[in-house]
């Protein structure tokens, strides 16, 4: 586990994202992350470009007198200060207000809502499922229900985001949604918005002895949750597993201290990750503790093209620590570092501050990182087994000599499981069997 005091102020707050503003961060940096003396010390070896300054006020007088329509100060200053952000690299972005929350939300996990996973069907908003605990589900709506209205406006030529900003908001609020039920007379419920809590960490036992774990992005809860998975899972199966399948498939990352803390769960000593930045704060080396809360179960981490950021940061030291063994396809290839900065009138900076490397020293950056067993998506498809009658089935058969049971052919159908229609996941499982077979002799 991962110990706090190993933590910087400054570590707490890196975040690493996909790129798009609004994907992932970390909990947002205080401003004074980033040392005065730095900064006085860079500025006065660095006069102001004064020639540029008058050109950059040049134009904007330009755009303000000969524009085909008026422009204020505020918005050629916002749209400047992008411009000066989104050119620096892929993920360094300025974010307004509504970004800035948007991006906070998505790292905690946690949001003003009414607790609906929905979908879109027929141009209507449909509730997938409502979550345990939630306005929603202690509300009585149920999977199925069509929302066809969000207080009082049709939601039919909506987008889904548009439908999910208008049921997000602040805690406390009310909210009226009409609801169609199988198609029946459409009928409102009124709800307050609640605290949601958004759980990245999902698992269950594949099968007897094999548990797998789905980690779908890095926010400031998941190695928390993987530690409670991991408990849960061992509860489930009753003994110590035989093999776990660690899914970060399509996980775009996100907070750093997270995937460190992942990652600190199967390891029991070495590196982890380390950052190398242009300031002296975002030096920064993580390292593993002795407490092994896998119990050193034989592991397999699948990783593709959507793994990247938080997640190559775990693979890549489970891969380096040959705690595990890697499959699927070349991951994304992002190793760079963002921080969350914020300033005045809720608005804040995200910008690259580091690179990360794995404990080998590896810089994933552009590259990615190669599994040690490619496993291509592939489709599966069922066949039936036609010999169902067996030599148990004959009437008046011999018994086993060892005093063994009948094994007679069975007609019920077995319930699916994710294995079933998952080429990746399955070829993980037959690995962990063949490992556990070859440890156990």
């Amino acid at each position: 586990m991962l110990h706090t005091p190993r933590l910087t102020s400054l570590a707490l707050t890196i975040a690493l994202v996909l790129g798009a503003p609004l994907a992932l961060a970390a909990e947002p940096a205080k401003p004074t992350a980033v040392p005065a003396t730095t900064v006085s010390a860079a500025s006065a070896k660095a006069p102001l470009p004064l020639e540029e300054l008058r050109t950059f006020a040049e134009v904007m007088d330009r755009i303000k007198a000969a524009y085909v329509e008026p422009v204020d100060d505020k918005t050629l200053l916002e749209n400047a200060i992008k411009g000066m952000l989104s050119n620096l690299d892929p993920h360094s972005a300025y974010l307004g207000p509504e970004d800035f929350q948007e991006l906070q939300e998505s790292t905690s996990g946690e949001f003003g809502g009414l607790g609906i996973e929905v979908g879109m069907e027929d141009g209507f908003v449909k509730v997938v499922s409502p979550i345990d605990d939630t306005p929603a589900s202690r509300a009585g709506i149920e999977a199925g229900d069509l929302i066809v209205k969000i207080n009082g406006q049709p939601t039919r030529g909506q987008t889904m985001t548009e439908a999910v900003d208008k049921m997000r908001g602040k805690i406390g609020e009310k909210i009226t949604l009409t609801l169609v039920r199988d198609g029946g007379t459409p009928f409102d419920v009124t709800l307050a918005r609640a605290v949601i809590q958004v759980k990245s960490v999902k698992s269950q036992l594949l099968e007897d002895g094999y548990g797998y774990i789905r980690i779908t992005q890095f926010q400031v809860k998941s190695g928390e949750e993987v530690g409670k998975a991991l408990a849960k899972l061992r509860k489930d199966n009753g003994k110590k597993l035989r093999g776990l399948v660690l899914d970060l498939r399509n996980n775009p990352g996100g907070v750093l201290q997270s995937a460190v803390e992942v990652a600190d769960h199967f390891l029991t000593k070495g590196l982890i990750v380390y950052t190398k930045g242009r300031i002296a704060n975002s030096e920064l080396r993580f390292s593993a503790d002795p407490a092994d809360a896998s119990e050193g179960v034989p592991l397999v981490v699948l990783i593709n093209g959507g793994s990247a950021s938080a997640s190559e940061i775990v693979a890549g030291a489970l891969q380096d620590q040959k705690r595990g063994v890697l499959m699927g396809t070349d991951s994304f290839g992002k190793g760079s570092v963002q921080t969350v900065l914020p300033l005045n009138n809720d608005r804040a900076l995200k910008i690259t501050t580091a690179l990360y490397y794995t404990p080998n020293g590896r810089s994933i950056q552009a590259q990615g990182i190669v599994p040690d067993i490619e496993v291509r998506p592939a489709k599966l498809t069922a066949e039936t087994d036609n010999d169902n009658f067996k030599e148990a089935d004959l009437q008046g058969h011999l018994g086993n000599g060892n005093g063994g049971a009948d094994r007679p052919s069975s007609s019920s159908k077995r319930k699916e499981r994710p294995q079933d229609n998952d080429f990746q996941l399955s070829q993980a499982l037959s690995l962990l069997k063949g490992l556990s077979i070859t440890h156990s002799k």
